[in-house]
C-alpha cells in the first residue's frame, strides 16, 4: 500500500481565482497535485476574503497560521509534510526556516508567480522616464531577495521562458533549481470557435484587471489620459468597458460615460465579459510574468491589441492573437481597424488558438513536474549537494531571519 503524500502550501493570501490570474494559477497548481495522490492541506496568514475559494469543496484542509508565531511550529511538526509549496518568495523569507528546521527532510517548493525584482525594476525605469536595462536588476534590493530564496529552495516553479533566460543567464542560476510551468488550460479546437458569440454578435472595447496590482491601475490611467482620446477622435461610437476585482476611489473617478469610458468594478464572470467583448485593450507599460488576462481573451475568442511588455513570453514565435504596438498613436489606429475588420478579426481569434495549443497544454508540463517531485522526493539529498550556494544561504541568511522573527515573537509576548 502506497504511503499518501502531504503537500502543504503556505499561501500570501487564499486564493481568488475569479480576481486574478495569480488565483488562478494557485488552482492549477493544487490540480495537479492532486491527481497524483496528494494530500492537501493550504495555511495562510492573510484574513478570508468575500472571494476566497472554498478549499473544502476541492478537499483540501484550510488552516489559518500566524507570522513570528512558534504556533506555526507545532502545527507544522504535527502535519510533516513530504513536500511544502510557497506562494511567493516573501512567504519562503517568512516560513521557510521554521520549515527547514522542524521538517528537514520536506522538499521546499517556491511558486514565484512572477520575478518581482523585474517588475520592480521596470516599474522604477518607467517612473524615471528612461528605458529599463537588464543591469537595472543588479541594484534592486528585492532582487537579493528573491535570488536568495530561489536558492535556498529546492525547486522554483517559472512561470515564463524570459524570466528563466534572465535567471540562467544574468543570475547564473543552475538549471536543476527551475522547472518552466507557465498557465494551463484546456486544448482549443476551430469547433469551439464557433459556440463562441461571432463578430457580428459581440460589441465594446474591453479591459480587464485586478487593481491591487499596480501595473493594471497604470494601464488604466493610461488608457484614459493617452489611448481612448486617440480612438474616439477616429472612432466617435466607441465604449470602453473596464472590469477588475478592487477599484479604489481613484479608479471609480475616471468613470466618464458621455465619453463612452466606463469602469464597471468587480466582474462576476470575467468569461462572459470577455466573450461579449469584441477586441482586448491592455496597453502595459511595466510588469512581468505571464498576463492571465490576454490568455483569458484567447480562451474567450476574443483578439487583443497589447505591448511588447504585455505580450512577453506569451506566444514563442506564433503570430499574435491581435496586435502588439507600443506607440500610442499606432496602437489607436490599429485597435480600431482591428474592431472593425471582421477578417483580420477571425484570423486574429484563430492565431489564440494555436497559441493556446502550442504554448499552454498542462499535459506538457503535469507529467514532467511530477516526475521532478517525485526524483526529489527519492533523493533530495543528492539535489541538495550539488546546490552549494543554496546551502550557504541556508546556514547564514535563516540566521537574521530566524533571530528576527524570534525578537518580534517575544516582543509580541511582552
Amino acid at each position: 500500500m502506497n504511503q499518501i503524500k502531504k503537500l502543504l502550501i503556505i499561501g500570501f493570501v487564499w486564493p481568488e481565482p475569479n480576481s486574478s490570474a495569480a488565483g488562478g494559477r494557485m488552482m492549477q497548481l493544487i490540480s495537479i497535485f492532486k491527481e497524483n495522490g496528494f494530500e492537501i492541506t493550504f495555511a495562510s496568514a492573510a484574513l478570508d476574503s468575500d472571494f476566497m475559494v472554498d478549499l473544502s469543496e476541492f478537499g483540501i484542509e484550510k488552516k489559518s497560521i500566524e507570522l513570528n508565531s512558534a504556533s506555526f511550529d507545532d502545527f507544522i511538526a504535527a502535519l510533516n509534510p513530504n513536500v511544502v509549496l510557497f506562494d511567493r518568495f516573501m512567504i519562503e523569507e517568512q516560513f521557510g526556516w521554521r520549515v527547514t528546521e522542524k521538517c528537514p527532510n520536506a522538499i521546499r517548493i517556491l511558486d514565484t508567480e512572477d520575478l518581482h525584482c523585474l517588475r520592480t525594476a521596470r516599474q522604477k525605469a518607467f517612473k524615471e522616464n528612461r528605458k529599463f536595462e537588464i543591469h537595472d536588476l543588479f541594484s534592486e534590493e528585492v532582487a537579493k531577495r528573491e535570488i536568495a530564496s530561489i536558492l535556498r529552495c529546492d525547486l522554483s516553479l517559472i512561470i515564463s521562458e524570459f524570466e528563466m533566460d534572465i535567471l540562467e543567464d544574468v543570475f547564473r542560476i543552475n538549471r536543476d533549481l527551475l522547472f518552466y510551468l507557465p498557465f494551463l488550460v484546456d486544448k482549443m479546437s476551430d469547433n469551439d470557435l464557433l459556440k463562441l458569440p461571432s463578430f457580428e454578435d459581440r460589441k465594446n472595447f474591453v479591459f480587464i484587471g485586478n487593481f491591487l496590482h499596480e501595473p493594471n491601475w497604470n494601464t488604466v490611467q493610461y488608457l484614459k489620459e493617452a489611448i481612448w482620446p486617440l480612438i474616439k477622435k477616429d472612432f466617435p461610437e466607441a465604449v470602453l468597458e473596464v472590469y477588475g476585482a478592487y477599484p479604489s476611489q481613484k479608479v471609480l473617478q475616471l468613470h466618464q460615460p458621455k465619453n463612452g469610458f466606463f469602469i464597471m468594478g468587480r466582474a462576476e464572470d470575467a468569461n462572459e465579459v470577455v466573450k461579449k467583448a469584441r477586441v482586448v485593450l491592455a496597453p502595459i507599460r511595466f510588469g512581468a510574468g505571464l498576463k492571465g488576462k490576454l490568455l483569458e481573451a484567447m480562451q474567450c475568442g476574443t483578439p487583443s491589441v497589447t505591448t511588447t511588455i504585455g505580450s512577453e513570453a506569451m506566444h514563442g514565435v506564433l503570430p499574435w492573437n491581435g496586435i502588439v504596438e507600443n506607440d500610442p498613436e499606432q496602437f489607436s489606429k490599429k485597435a480600431i481597424a482591428l474592431y472593425q475588420d471582421e477578417n483580420l478579426w477571425k484570423e486574429s481569434q484563430k492565431n489564440g488558438v494555436v497559441i493556446i495549443n502550442e504554448c499552454y497544454q498542462k499535459s506538457s508540463y503535469s507529467d514532467k513536474l511530477t516526475a521532478i517531485v517525485n526524483s526529489l522526493l527519492t533523493d533530495s539529498k543528492s539535489h541538495r549537494l550539488h546546490n552549494f550556494m543554496g546551502n550557504l544561504l541556508q546556514h547564514h541568511a535563516y540566521k537574521s531571519t530566524m533571530y528576527m522573527s524570534k525578537w518580534i515573537e517575544a516582543k509580541n509576548k511582552s
